[in-house]
């Protein structure tokens, strides 16, 4: 039954030539808008380096949109139960990293409630320029090779 309800609506496309174009048109149009509006994944990596606390460079990767501190957890470098919300309202300043002057020019600066939160927690400590919230910065291509260090725990982090 289904097959001959197939054949039938088929065949009625072809006959109807302009109907038969559109159709045509449409899902042509739709397969090549496609593959642009979402990027292959290795389309969408973005490579950085930390400096974690031992003073050892490593490689991390993460993808075009997501953030920093996404990334650096998920090459084991902050530790994820540390931050569990990427939101700044819930955020305590765990995830703060160090930023390399050079690409601190390609960042959006700091947000009022990012400085907030860095200057609450800073205890009392000049805040460092080049402190950014991990949750706070979001990945792009231009951030390609970014250096940011991750500071050893602070002892009142420490359980």
């Amino acid at each position: 039954m289904a097959i001959s309800t197939l054949q039938k609506l088929t065949s009625q496309i072809h006959r109807l030539p302009s109907l038969s174009s559109q159709i045509l048109t449409r899902s042509s149009a739709t397969l090549t808008s496609s593959p642009s509006s979402s990027k292959k994944v290795a389309d969408r990596l973005v490579k950085l380096f930390a400096i974690d606390p031992e003073g050892q460079k490593r490689e991390v990767v993460g993808l075009a949109g997501q953030t920093l501190l996404r990334a650096l957890t998920n090459s084991g470098l902050i530790d994820p139960d540390s931050h569990r919300l990427e939101e700044i309202d819930a955020c305590s300043a765990e995830c703060e990293v160090n930023i390399a002057q050079e690409w601190l020019e390609k960042l959006p600066p700091r947000t009022y409630d990012e400085e907030y939160v860095l200057v609450r927690n800073s205890r009392g400590r000049i805040l460092n320029k080049h402190s950014r919230l991990g949750c706070q910065v979001v990945l792009t291509p231009q951030l390609q090779g970014m250096v940011v260090a991750v500071p050893e725990a602070k002892p009142w982090d420490i359980p």
